[in-house]
């Protein structure tokens, strides 16, 4: 019997009671009457665990694609092109790469999404839709009008869910025109992104609480600085998805690293 069955058997008191227990402990309150509010908060405490791949050739990809196939849901792909950050990833790392038509591997068994720390975001969708991405994360500091890109990509890319990227010194206001359009919210939580096993932006904690506590339906997620000593403060904080890149690949274990990471939940 899974959790969806339990909730549809439960009385409507002790429904009520349950989820007074459930956002006690997320510090707000909100008025529970239906069984769908509660199926919402339960899912805010199921914790995902997202292995971040910074790759350097498809090679790579498939590599560790490979190791956490059987493990994960999904994985995402940092893509750089070198110009919105420093750092360049494969296929930018070459021009005739860029413009190879290629498909992400195991698809039959994993879901990808691309964080796309790119100058032209919009192109770069096109790319990655086309190699298999499911979802596509944008950093709300790369483009000038962020709705319109949101509606430009919906439009252009029926079924392709839509994230958006925040730094740490951007405040949460610029996310509110954009929150009912999107279905995750991914706050950085290192203050120099594009590069893997940088220290932890305790600012972003912070962040995480403001906006859980405005929006407690919202997904949210942490890329950057995650692990076993930040992973349960951003739980915590309000926290749904854990991406991790050299806090996963980089151990003996990775299939008991990533067990330890959804235990957190």
């Amino acid at each position: 019997m899974n959790i969806f069955s339990v909730i549809a058997r439960a009385k409507p008191e002790a429904i009520r009671e349950y989820s007074a227990r459930i956002l006690d402990c997320f510090g707000f309150t909100l008025a529970m009457t239906s069984i769908e509010n509660l199926i919402i908060l339960v899912l805010m405490l199921m914790i995902e665990i997202i292995p971040a791949i910074m790759p350097s050739s498809y090679e790579d990809i498939e590599e560790k694609a490979r190791k956490v196939a059987s493990l994960v849901s999904y994985v995402q792909i940092d893509a750089m092109d070198g110009k919105f950050v420093s750092s360049v990833s494969w296929p930018y790392l070459a021009e005739e790469d860029v413009a190879k038509n290629f498909e992400l591997p195991f698809q039959d068994t994993i879901r990808y999404e691309v964080d796309l720390m790119v100058s032209d975001p919009l192109s770069a969708t096109q790319i990655w839709v086309k190699a298999g991405v499911s979802r596509i994360l944008f950093h709300v500091e790369s483009v000038q009008d962020p709705r319109h890109f949101v509606e430009t990509v919906s439009a252009q890319h029926d079924g392709v869910e839509i994230g958006v990227a925040i730094n740490t010194i951007t405040p949460n206001d610029i996310l509110e025109p954009l929150l009912s359009k999107i279905a995750v919210v991914q706050f950085m939580g290192i203050a120099k992104i594009g590069y893997q096993g940088q220290p932890f932006d305790e600012r972003v904690v912070e962040k995480i609480k403001e906006l859980r506590q405005k929006r407690p339906e919202t997904i949210l997620s942490v890329d950057g600085g995650v692990n076993f000593d930040t992973a349960p403060r951003l739980v915590e904080a309000g926290a749904t998805r854990l991406v991790a890149g050299s806090a996963i690949f980089k151990t003996d274990d990775i299939k008991e690293t990533i067990k330890k990471f959804q235990q957190l939940g």
